[in-house]
């Protein structure tokens, strides 16, 4: 037999004794059952003996095993008196499965010879080096995803029903193997910040491992991490004593390491980003502007600089061109990468501001007899023409090494004159205007400065004294200034030339946007100034477009949506965008979207009041912007819901929406355009386009069950009720209602849910309005079962019933049906609440619901669960799940796993049951707090079951927390199970 090598790989590879065979797309696996497919196709593999000679083969790699070794493998110190004969029989009928010349007879014994890929297990090995490759160069995510690849090639136990001793070595080893890299995975989990996931794969692994201590100390550290430091000290309470009851021994010294780290809040526990490298020292070259004595961060930037400008040497002459918005530092940031440079071009260094971002930019003639002149060239000796120019120019840089910086420039055509072309010299170039197409540049696009940077730049302006008093309004100045380098410059230098100012009052300055240009001005510097450049050089189109797309809230804008503002076909409308973005006036967020700098934001505004003729067409633009979204979403909601008739209640559109392919492709837009969504929803709650932005709310109410958008839905809402109020507009307040309503729900809030939900019922009845009125029906039918409410409950949901039946609303009817499911389990009535819930399920099939459908699983599932069925329990919310996941519903995820929890621990499954619990706190739930304290009392009693005690108290501690600060009624249920009776 082979000896054994290390721990991580299962079986030492040896060189192949002759070409491998090729078996035409033949295949083998060990890590589970031992298999064989040729294509498609599945081979025989014969009796369990058969299957352990294959086994015995396929893990020599290649190598030859004589027959002695190939019996002592399959029958060990005990085989038959014919073992000889029948391993030639099972050889024989090996051969006549597999392709020719596969298996080998040589020198007494036998050999498979496949290619490299045909075995399962050489595959893994393989991920799992690339994997440990991938790690070492610090690519974490492909490392990670590699892992997962070679994992997921186990079926099962490996070696699966093979007897004798080599395959229960084998087997062993392979499984050590596999535990070994799921750590290696779990580890790279919380590298990348995969906490709370891991949670729950660590909880069922250490049930399943109890012993393996590499699981725990990942389980406590995953716990840490998640916020959960009392669980995370349980975990080691538990190991500690599960050692010492087991094996007589304390944890190791890496355990109690952890333990005392934990105990102590160790802040490196966060694994902090390793600090940047070094920015390349500076020097300073005589012929170039002084660099700011305060010039702050850019250290990215300065080393791709400097890195693309060293490949001038001794190569072919390097061009960068730096682009952005006007004040984003581009002239500072580029003398001082050419003052850090000036070594690497010792025959020096050129500079001339070409004024490209004014009216009368300077002429490239004028600007080589300037060059020619400093290179030495005599005034009689420099020619008249352009052309003439630029040819001794580039004669007179040949064989030197000289730095040209081209500060300011207008266009592409303005800068290829001066570009040295010759080796060993380089051009720096910077522009408002991205030049795409100056051939053979680097170009870069300066963003503005990160929070730390403008906070460092405000610093160092103003005096670490003032700031570290005000450190907070010093953060709101810098905030209101966008982070852009000229704002920071020119409100830290008013602010450090009135000794009688605090911070706090700038911050109030700048705190008005209507104001804030105007504020950020000192001396000849001024924000709206350099702004204004850039403005004067659109063309009309570009004009109008610049100030429209300005007026749109939200941190983005699609395209689509740009083109509805624009009112313009879509490839018209990204032409204009696209040749605002080359003028660094609006940025790409991403392909097919754009955004504004804030202040260039507030600038468009300005512009819009100022010059949009006529003024009429503002609104209409805001107005074509919430009709493209409200039909838009509109249509996800019918495609998610079919047959609800509330879609057909909200308000008329002008503009058309989008149309999708799939409801997976309406979800996407949805989810991608939420934010802006939402900000265009506000906005139209106070410009006069109320109805339709609170029918958008409800349109898009996925948004608030999700989970995604909650806190800016609730924002809305909230914005879109108190504007309706105000106005007495009573049918849009009942609609903004309802949504507040949902918001409500979503988080627990059970008594401001039911009076939301009161007051839209009796403000839609007033106005006539139907559909508001049976969701409100069914809404506080939910409330009041949560709140034990049993009989309002029930007069509620039947009241939303009939309304449902009333406008044709199918799915109101399968909702009212499932909910009241729900209410006959609390009043003990089992077979009728899964009658009801039945009866949902069936509607939502009939009408072809999806998302709703989801909710009919989980109701009968419920039920179920309560009929003592759990089996059947949790093939309905295995359903459930997989609906809700593919409508990207977390919170109902959350809700659904806590509901499997349930019944895998009414079935004794108490591991699985943490698992779920686990994956329902990750995710969170439909509930808010309240549900959070029900899934860690739930997971408490798994955990207890598990043996992991003190790690079920520290959950249950925590559920008792929660209970108390609600004056929740559950509360003293988890005082029993923390009194000392309990625990002994």
């Amino acid at each position: 037999m082979d000896r054994e090598d290390g721990p991580r790989v299962p079986e030492q590879r040896a060189p192949r004794r002759g070409p491998a065979v090729d078996g035409g797309d033949l295949r083998f696996g060990v890590l589970g059952p031992v298999r064989a497919w040729r294509g498609g196709d599945a081979l025989p593999s014969g009796s369990p003996q058969q299957r352990a000679l294959l086994a015995a083969l396929l893990l020599r790699d290649g190598r030859t095993a004589t027959a002695a070794e190939l019996i002592d493998a399959i029958w060990g110190d005990e085989p038959p008196s014919q073992a000889l004969a029948a391993v030639r029989t099972y050889a024989s009928r090996l051969r006549k499965v597999l392709p020719a010349d596969v298996l080998v007879s040589e020198s007494g014994g036998y050999a498979i010879r496949a290619g490299a890929d045909a075995l399962d297990l050489n595959v893994a090995q393989e991920l799992a080096a690339t994997a440990e490759k991938a790690r070492a160069g610090g690519d974490r995510t492909r490392a990670r995803a590699l892992f997962d690849e070679s994992l997921a090639l186990w079926d099962g136990e490996p070696l699966a029903s093979v007897p004798g001793p080599y395959a229960e070595t084998q087997r062993a080893r392979l499984e050590e193997w596999r535990l070994t890299l799921l750590e290696t995975r779990l580890d790279l989990d919380l590298e990348c910040g995969h906490h709370a996931e891991a949670v729950s794969e660590l909880t069922a692994l250490t049930a399943a491992h109890p012993l393996r201590e590499r699981l725990r100390e990942l389980l406590m550290l995953a716990l840490y991490r998640s916020g959960r430091q009392a669980e995370a000290l349980a975990v080691y309470a538990d190991t500690r004593r599960l050692l010492a009851d087991e094996l007589g021994v304390d944890p190791r010294p890496e355990l109690a390491r952890l333990q005392q780290r934990i105990l102590r809040a160790d802040a490196e526990l966060a694994r902090p980003a390793e600090d940047p490298s070094p920015a390349p020292a500076v020097s300073r070259p005589a012929q170039l502007p002084a660099t700011v004595p305060d010039f702050t961060g850019r250290g990215s930037f300065v080393r791709e600089l400097g890195d693309r400008l060293a490949t001038a040497e001794g190569s072919v002459m390097a061009v960068s061109a730096l682009a952005g918005i006007g004040g984003v530092g581009k002239t500072t940031l580029a003398v001082h990468v050419a003052h850090a440079a000036r070594p690497r071009f010792p025959d020096g260094q050129l500079y001339v501001d070409l004024q490209g971002a004014g009216a009368r930019s300077v002429e490239p003639e004028t600007v080589l007899g300037a060059f020619l002149r400093a290179l030495g060239t005599q005034d009689s000796a420099v020619p008249d023409t352009l052309d003439e120019r630029a040819a001794l120019y580039r004669s007179t840089l040949a064989g030197r090494r000289v730095l040209v910086l081209l500060d300011n420039a207008r266009d592409a055509a303005q800068v290829r004159p001066l570009l040295p072309g010759t080796e060993g010299c380089a051009a720096l170039v910077t522009s408002r205007v991205r030049m795409v197409d100056l051939a053979g540049a680097h170009l870069v696009d300066l963003d503005v400065m990160s929070p730390d940077e403008a906070l460092q730049l405000f610093t160092k302006i103003v005096g670490a004294e003032r700031v570290r008093a005000e450190r907070e309004a010093a953060l709101d100045v810098v905030a209101a200034c966008g982070f852009l380098p000229l704002a920071i410059r020119i409100a830290a230098s008013r602010l450090a030339a009135r000794r009688t100012w605090t911070v706090s009052v700038l911050a109030a300055k700048l705190a008005d946007e209507r104001r804030r240009l105007d504020e950020l001005q000192a001396g000849d510097l001024a924000v709206k100034a350099t702004f204004e450049l850039g403005y004067g050089q659109l063309e009309p189109a570009q004009a109008r477009a610049f100030r429209l797309l300005g007026l749109a809230d939200g941190p983005d804008i699609s395209l689509a949506a740009a083109a509805a503002v624009l009112d313009l076909p879509a490839h018209d409308a990204e032409d204009l965008l696209e040749s605002l973005v080359d003028t660094s006036l609006l940025e790409s967020a991403a392909p097919g979207r754009y955004r504004y700098h804030d202040l260039v934001r507030l600038y468009a505004r300005a512009c819009a009041d100022r010059d949009e003729q006529p003024p009429s067409e503002r609104e209409a633009a805001l107005s074509r912007l919430l009709d493209f979204y409200l039909a838009t979403a509109a249509r996800v909601f019918a495609m998610e819901r079919p047959g609800d008739r509330t879609v057909g209640h909200f308000a008329p559109t002008r503009y058309a929406g989008l149309e999708f392919a799939s409801r997976h492709e309406g979800l996407d837009w949805l989810y991608a355009e939420g934010t802006c969504l939402l900000a265009c929803a506000r906005q139209g709650t106070r410009d006069g386009r109320l109805g339709r932005a609170v029918d958008l709310l409800w349109a898009a109410k996925d948004l608030a069950e999700s989970g995604a958008n909650s806190k800016l839905y609730e924002a809305a809402a909230l914005t879109a009720r108190d504007a309706a109020r105000a106005s007495g507009d009573a049918r849009a307040e009942g609609r903004a209602r309802t949504t507040l309503t949902n918001v409500h729900l979503v988080a627990g809030r059970y008594s401001e849910a039911d009076e939301e939900a009161r007051g839209a019922r009796e403000l839609a009845l007033g106005a006539g309005d139907v559909a508001p009125v049976y969701w409100a029906d069914n809404d506080r039918g939910i409330i009041a079962l949560n709140q034990g409410r049993n009989d309002d409950a029930e007069l509620h949901l039947q009241a939303a019933m009939r309304g449902s039946r009333l406008d044709g609303n199918a799915p109101g009817e399968a909702s009212a049906l499932c909910n009241l499911a729900r209410l006959h389990l609390l009043k003990g009535r089992t077979s009728s609440a899964i009658d009801l819930a039945s009866k949902g399920i069936a509607i939502y099939r009939r009408i072809g619901s999806t998302l709703r459908l989801a909710n009919g699983h989980y109701a009968l599932g419920v039920a179920l669960t309560h009929a003592g069925r759990p089996s059947e329990a949790l093939e309905q919310f295995a359903a459930a799940l997989d609906i809700f996941g593919k409508n990207r519903q977390r919170l109902w995820e959350g809700t659904t796993h806590f509901r499997a929890a349930e019944a895998h621990l009414s079935a004794r499954r108490p591991a699985r049951a943490a698992q779920h619990a686990e994956q329902a706190l990750a995710n969170g739930c439909i509930g808010g707090d309240r549900m959070r304290g029900n899934v860690l009392t739930l997971l408490g009693r798994a955990l207890d079951s598990l043996a992991q005690a003190d790690r079920a108290r520290a959950c249950w501690r925590e559920a008792l927390s929660i209970y108390e600060q609600l004056c929740a009624p559950e509360a003293v249920d988890v005082r029993a199970l923390l009194s000392p009776r309990a625990a002994a």
